[in-house]
């Protein structure tokens, strides 16, 4: 087969080997049974589709929103976020782009009620008041550089949770922790172990890299917002990881193939777990994994330790502090203190067995 490059177009085979060809700016796709690749007539059309997407694509116009997030994504302010949180910004873009061309000077604060609650209609509660939040940001960022006067989304309040709304990843109890790992397969225990004793999000936990953990000490970096980590292992975890079974894998974690998780393949496991201990009432509804993180949250404040050890243990940025980053050698004696109680603690409650 005979393979070439255009400029601008994607050439590849799909899965049941047919070639498939599209322009990659508007992806518009050329029937290869009527231009065939190489053939004049398939550069000709390659040309005339080339051409009309350089007319049918316009600039974004001065002065509207469109403008304000595109200089916005070309920005440091945007490009020095982390890649989860450029695609969440991303996504907010997308859904905001039917009104590119709303002039700034139009948007004022009712019109942005009216695009978070319409968002919120469309997408539910949470992702309205996202859109408020991002559109704050580009207005915030906008107003010190001139591009509109003030921040029209400043102050706007989010849509409350309604009540009687079941909490969104709510913390395990003890009995439904034991009952994970009592029933979890030995490549999945690992995992669901290390989100459930030192905090890590799901995607942090299993990406975490095996020279992150020396020593029986964790040291590492959340990926969305870039903030330290140190964690000094519990005792229940060291005896997991060591326990856990042999692979090859850059990463602590591993699939039962030997082979680093992905987020989606771990997800589908546990949702199967999760299910299968839900009908056999071991556990409660509602078990989530970033619900591991509100556990460890709530063991911390239970054992008496104050919110900003808490932000410190979960490697939590927040609004209002702006806080510097701290090196491991100074978190290590805080957090050496902080997980001798939280491992105590776990010590206590392996003794209790409360329904879920």
């Amino acid at each position: 087969m005979t393979w070439v490059k255009v400029k601008g177009f994607q050439i590849f085979a799909d899965r049941h080997g047919k070639l498939r060809v599209y322009h990659r700016k508007t992806q518009t796709p050329i029937d290869v049974s009527k231009f065939p690749i190489g053939s004049a007539e398939f550069f000709a059309e390659c040309e005339r589709i080339a051409a009309i997407s350089n007319k049918i694509i316009p600039k974004e116009k001065p002065g509207t929103l469109g403008l304000l997030i595109s200089e916005y994504r070309k920005s440091p302010a945007f490009l020095d976020l982390s890649p989860r949180t450029q695609r969440d910004y991303q996504s907010h873009f997308n859904y905001l782009k039917p009104i590119d061309d709303t002039p700034l000077a139009k948007i004022d604060r009712p019109l942005v009620v009216r695009i978070r609650d319409h968002a919120a209609e469309k997408h539910g509660r949470r992702f309205g008041n996202y859109i408020k939040a991002t559109m704050s940001v580009i207005f915030s960022w906008g107003a010190e550089r001139g591009f509109i006067s003030n921040n029209p989304a400043s102050n706007i309040k989010s849509i409350r949770r309604p009540k009687g709304l079941p909490e969104a990843n709510r913390p395990w109890s003890d009995a439904e922790r034991h009952a994970v790992l009592d029933a979890a397969p030995a490549h999945i225990r690992p995992a669901l172990a290390l989100m459930m004793m030192t905090g890590l999000g799901p995607k942090d936990a299993l990406c975490l890299q095996r020279n992150h953990y020396r020593n029986g000490e964790i040291a590492t970096k959340r990926s969305k917002t870039g903030e330290p980590v140190f964690w000094p292992v519990p005792t229940p975890l060291v005896e997991i990881l060591t326990n856990a079974p042999d692979h090859s894998a850059l990463t602590l974690c591993a699939s039962s193939r030997g082979r680093p998780w992905t987020l989606d393949g771990f997800r589908a496991s546990w949702s199967r777990l999760r299910n299968d201990l839900e009908q056999a009432g071991a556990i409660g509804p509602g078990l989530t994994l970033y619900g591991l993180r509100h556990t460890v949250a709530v063991i911390l404040r239970e054992a008496g330790h104050d919110e900003r050890t808490i932000a410190d243990a979960l490697g939590q940025k927040t609004i209002e502090m702006a806080r510097r980053y701290a090196k491991g050698a100074d978190l290590r004696p805080k957090m050496q203190g902080v997980v001798k109680s939280f491992d105590d603690e776990l010590s206590k409650r392996r003794t209790k067995t409360v329904k879920p």
